[in-house]
C-alpha cells in the first residue's frame, strides 16, 4: 500500500468489490450491461439491481451507450459501498483519439458525481489499462496529475483509493504517479 498526499489517496492492489467505500467505480462498457474484468465482478458481486438500474439508464437517458469518459450511478446492490459510479474509459488508439482527455475525464466526471451523492470515500480500478489497451505508464501519469490537482482545489471527497487487481499493475502505478 502507498499513501500519498496527506492520505488522501492510497493505492493499494486487492479487490474492489470488497472495499469499505461509500462508492466504487465501475470501469464499464458503454452498453451498461456488465461485461469482463472489473465490470463483471462489480456486477456479479452486486447482483441484480444494479443491472436493473443499468437498464433503466439505458432506455431513458443514454439509448445509444454511456459516451466515452461520462459517468452515471447506480446503487451498490450487495456490494458494500453504497453507489456504483459506472464509468467508461477510452480505448487505446496510438493516442491518436483524445484517448488522455477521455481518460482523465472519467475520472473527473466519476468524481463529481460521487460529489453530487455527498460521497466521502471513493475506490477506482484502473480504468482502460486492460483490454482497452491504454498504456499503464501513461494512464498512471494522468491518473495522479488529475487527482493532484482535485486536491489542489476545493474538493468534498475526502479519500480517493486506487484498487489494482494485481501487484504488475499496482508496481507500474507506483513507479509513473507524480505526486
Amino acid at each position: 500500500m502507498k499513501i500519498y498526499l496527506n492520505g488522501k489517496i492510497i493505492a493499494c492492489v486487492g479487490d474492489i468489490t470488497l472495499e469499505d467505500v461509500d462508492a466504487i467505480v465501475n470501469a464499464a462498457n458503454s452498453s451498461l450491461l456488465g461485461g469482463g474484468g472489473v465490470d463483471g465482478a462489480i456486477h456479479r458481486v452486486g447482483g441484480i439491481k444494479i443491472l436493473e438500474e443499468c437498464k433503466k439508464i439505458r432506455q431513458t437517458v443514454y439509448p445509444d451507450g454511456l459516451p466515452t469518459g461520462q459517468a452515471v450511478v447506480t446503487t451498490g446492490g450487495n456490494l458494500k459501498a453504497k453507489y456504483v459510479i459506472h464509468t467508461v474509459g477510452p480505448i487505446w488508439y496510438g493516442g491518436k483519439k483524445n484517448e488522455d482527455q477521455l481518460l482523465a475525464n472519467a475520472y473527473l466526471n466519476s468524481i463529481k458525481e460521487a460529489e453530487n451523492l455527498g460521497v466521502k470515500k471513493i475506490a477506482f480500478p484502473a480504468i482502460s489499462t486492460g483490454v482497452y489497451g491504454f498504456p499503464k505508464d501513461r494512464a498512471a501519469r494522468i491518473v495522479s496529475n488529475v487527482l493532484r490537482e482535485y486536491f489542489k482545489g476545493e474538493h468534498k471527497v475526502e479519500l480517493i483509493k486506487l484498487v489494482f487487481f494485481n501487484e504488475e499493475d499496482y508496481d507500474i502505478f507506483i513507479k509513473n504517479a507524480e505526486f
